[in-house]
């Protein structure tokens, strides 16, 4: 029996039930895209935008550890194509919220992805 439970699922199948899920957790005006992590078959590119005048845009770097678990990095902020500051306190509240969003699609699709 192997050690960890390991994702079995396509990469492709991934991205599109995460592209389905992740817009029931956001907030109305967000939007997300879901990518494969080419580099990473247990891994996914996540682009969220941010309702708002604001308009900001955040990458994340998601990798299942397990069928369960996930890993998220943020990889960058960015308004108007330009890099932002991810110190500030209005940021850093968007990164936590969006990581906690990101959370709840991994656990929603849980039934799919547990081997």
């Amino acid at each position: 029996m192997p050690a960890k439970d390991q994702l079995t699922m396509p990469q492709s199948e991934l991205v599109e039930r995460w592209q389905h899920e992740l817009k029931h957790h956001l907030k109305d005006g967000d939007e997300a895209e879901v990518r494969p992590d080419h580099a990473h078959p247990n891994g996914l590119r996540v682009t969220i935008r941010s309702a708002g005048r604001q308009q900001y845009e955040f990458d994340f770097d998601i990798r299942y550890l397990d069928s369960r678990e996930i890993d998220i990095g943020l990889v960058d902020v960015e308004r108007d194509d330009e890099h932002v500051n991810e110190g500030s306190f209005i940021i850093q509240q968007l990164i936590a919220e969006y990581r906690r969003h990101l959370h709840e699609c991994a656990q929603a699709l849980q039934a799919y992805t547990h081997a």
